[in-house]
């Protein structure tokens, strides 16, 4: 009888084993912004953005420190915290959403895969639906992610100063760059 509830207990353990969700996980995925107008160059890169990608289901989830951008500027890196972003009080910018084409993937094939996304961004405390198309490329453990797209300021109730609008672009382009790797 023990030997038969030791079996059982192993093929219990086996199984919960087996059916945990798999996720691809990455602490220093790259997100970077271009608010330029020629007038004068306005970019910064935050390289520790925090995401999780679900194979399962296409769910994925995007989190970085609005304060992790960096600029070639102290004083503009100074500016965009303060002035603009306000990051004292919107800490964050976050994304939730999901891969929306995901039949067309396949995790356990290398390859590169062209990918649609939908969800909702949050940026300077306010939340919008956002889609865009993107390349993930699935590479043995790991897979990478690539994206970009354009937010327009004002709809995020990012306040531009008329003193300085001409140096701003209304819309600010995105790109986001990250390497995950499957946690088992």
């Amino acid at each position: 009888m023990k030997k038969i509830l030791f079996v059982c207990g192993l093929f219990f353990l086996a199984n919960l084993a087996m059916s945990q969700p798999k996720l691809y996980i990455t602490k220093a995925g790259s997100v970077s912004f271009d608010a330029g107008t020629g007038l004068e160059d306005i970019a910064g890169v935050n390289k520790a953005t925090t995401a999780a990608i679900d194979p399962s289901s296409g769910k994925m989830q995007f989190s970085l420190l609005v304060k992790g951008f960096e600029f070639k500027s102290q004083l503009m890196q100074d500016h965009f915290n303060e002035n603009y972003m306000e990051s004292d009080k919107y800490p964050k910018s976050t994304f939730k959403g999901t891969i929306t084409n995901l039949s067309s993937v396949n995790f356990s094939t290398n390859g590169t895969y062209s990918v649609n996304v939908s969800g909702k961004l949050m940026i300077h405390g306010v939340e919008k639906d956002v889609q865009t198309n993107g390349t993930l490329k699935v590479n043995g453990s790991n897979i990478t992610t690539t994206a970009d797209f354009s937010v327009v300021l004002e709809d995020y109730k990012i306040v531009i100063p008329g003193v300085v609008k001409d140096k701003l672009a209304k819309k600010a382009k995105i790109k986001v760059n990250c390497t995950y790797t499957l946690q088992k």
